[in-house]
C-alpha cells in the first residue's frame, strides 16, 4: 500500500520501550482499515523519487484516532 500526502512521523519512549509513530490525516478510508487490520507496517521516506529511509519492519501496536479524525498508527521493531 502506498500512502502519499502529509504525514507526520515521531519517535516515541513508552515505558521504555521505543515507538514509531505515524499521523495520517490524508489517508483514503479504505487505506485506513486496511492499516488498522494489519499486523506490521514498514515506510520509506522519499524526496521526489530518491530514498531517503527505509524502516525496519514495525510491528503494529495500537492505532488511534485524533480528534480531527486523522489516524495514528504505532509500531515497535
Amino acid at each position: 500500500m502506498t500512502i502519499t500526502g502529509s504525514i507526520t512521523s515521531q519517535d516515541v519512549l513508552r515505558d521504555g520501550s521505543g515507538l514509531v509513530e505515524l499521523t495520517l490525516p490524508d489517508a483514503d478510508p479504505q487505506q485506513r482499515r486496511d492499516l488498522e487490520a494489519a499486523k506490521w507496517f514498514q515506510y520509506r521516506l522519499y524526496r521526489g523519487s530518491a530514498l531517503l529511509y527505509s524502516s525496519p519492519h514495525l510491528t503494529l501496536s495500537e492505532t488511534r484516532r485524533t480528534n480531527d479524525g486523522a489516524l495514528v498508527v504505532a509500531g515497535h521493531p
